[in-house]
């Protein structure tokens, strides 16, 4: 199975940038579809984007368009999130995760799909 360490979070002010790194240790990435979710004080964790197995595909919450970018380096074996124009919003714990799909082409938005998950990084905005 693979274990999965996320980093790169911290504080920013709003409209500034970060990019959290997801490592992977045990598998490789190429293995597994990959996501991001977010979980902000008193709500549910949500979806903010996923990559396909095969990393043509990718998929992104309305909220996060044209904001953050999914990609994923298989020589380090490492999923990113680029966020850019951070909003308060935005401010959560943010969680990757793997699927260990067959489906080279398929994005999964539901976090009852993954399998393995981070331990999380925090990302906070002001305002």
């Amino acid at each position: 199975q693979v274990q999965l360490v996320e980093s790169g979070g911290g504080l920013v002010q709003a409209g500034g940038s970060l990019r959290l790194s997801c490592a992977a240790s045990g598998r490789t990435v190429s293995s597994y579809a990959m996501g991001w979710f977010r979980q902000a004080p008193g709500k549910e964790r949500e979806f903010v984007t996923a990559i396909a197995r095969g990393g043509g595909n990718t998929d992104y919450a309305d909220s996060v368009k044209g904001r953050f970018t999914i990609s994923r380096d298989y020589a380090k074996n490492t999923v990113y999130l680029q966020m850019n124009n951070l909003l308060p919003e935005d401010t959560a714990v943010y969680y990757c995760a793997a699927n260990p799909t067959p489906n080279f082409g398929v994005t999964y938005t539901r976090a009852a799909i993954y399998d393995y998950w981070g331990q999380g990084t925090q990302v906070t905005v002001s305002s």
